[in-house]
């Protein structure tokens, strides 16, 4: 049979769509080859590991965004509340542990991380509360929880540190420092994050839900889609992955100030859109952002090394990665 005109057009269509989404793949290795010849200690094996375990963090939260994103929201509170959910596991962590009959530091461990991941998913759950049946903006919402969550940690710290109790971080240590098989413990957390984000957007029906939520959600609504408990659970889904790098996060420092967690929205969304999810919603790839996230670590890696531009730009060239991206993006649904 011969192909027909309408064929031919579908399959070319296809091979763009294919083609384009190859391009944060050509962009991180066109990265890669630039920072090894501006610096041989790029192409360092520690370098690699020091780079995968620092984009780990954001990473996660990118994971979990993407889902946020791809059903035609946003969340601009993810940094704050994973400084309040670092500062309240402290605070926990250390009442347990000089309490009048502590328990062992290794219980005490994991009643904080239990707690980091009930606080992610309630806050997660109220968002989508608010966006879903209060019908209000999630912009709004999540602007104004940023400022929440901030100010109550700082509250608690009293605008200084809160500093986990020394053999409570000795024991917490390894989540962060250890390695199985030579790979980092975060970087391991990170990829089943991100293998479990693409088995749930691309093989489930909650998955499907959320991006026709986010391509029409009116049409949604009229497929029986339900699109209230759809977004609740993205929102949540987004919480916990932001408890999830919390948890990981701790043992690095220690110590929660009200500078923890600065920007990290801003790197979460960059990492989304630059792996090729539209701003607009309705579809999306966890394949993308996690190739979004690394991306962005090899930029801010490339700057520590040299001197083309200030380390502290970084920020700025992710802004200007944003602008660039949703501009190209214009149009696009």
């Amino acid at each position: 049979m011969q192909p027909t005109p309408t064929t031919e057009r579908a399959v070319s269509f296809a091979g763009m769509k294919r083609l384009k989404g190859l391009g944060p793949v050509v962009a991180l290795v066109l990265l890669c080859i630039a920072g090894a010849l501006l610096n041989p200690d790029f192409a360092t094996v520690d370098n690699l590991m020091n780079v995968l375990t620092r984009t780990a963090f954001i990473g996660i939260i990118a994971v979990g965004m993407t889902f946020v994103i791809v059903s035609g929201g946003i969340d601009l509170s993810v940094g704050s509340m994973a400084a309040l959910i670092a500062g309240v596991m402290i605070v926990a962590m250390n009442a347990l542990a000089s309490g009048a009959a502590p328990p062992s530091a290794p219980l005490v461990i994991v009643l904080g991380i239990l707690l980091a991941l009930a606080l992610g998913a309630a806050f997660g759950a109220i968002h989508g509360l608010l966006v879903s049946r209060g019908r209000i903006e999630a912009f709004i919402v999540t602007l104004g929880t940023l400022g929440i969550f901030r100010a109550v940690l700082t509250w608690l710290s009293d605008g200084g540190a809160l500093t986990l109790d020394f053999n409570l971080s000795e024991a917490y240590g390894p989540v962060y420092y250890h390695s199985v098989l030579g790979v980092p413990v975060p970087v391991w957390i990170f990829a089943l994050v991100a293998l479990a984000g693409v088995v749930i957007l691309n093989r489930t029906p909650y998955g499907q839900h959320v991006q026709a939520i986010g391509s029409n959600e009116q049409v949604a609504r009229y497929a029986a889609i339900r699109v209230d408990r759809a977004k609740v659970l993205t929102y949540l889904l987004l919480g916990v992955c932001v408890a999830i790098a919390t948890i990981l996060y701790v043992p690095r420092l220690g110590s929660a100030t009200p500078t923890t967690g600065i920007l990290w929205e801003l790197e979460a969304i960059a990492a989304v859109v630059v792996g090729g999810t539209s701003l607009r919603g309705g579809a999306g790839r966890v394949t993308g952002t996690v190739v979004g996230a690394i991306l962005l670590s090899v930029i801010g890696n490339i700057l520590n090394l040299t001197s083309i531009i200030s380390v502290h730009l970084n920020p700025a060239v992710q802004g200007v990665v944003i602008i660039v991206v949703a501009w190209l993006q214009r149009g696009r649904r």
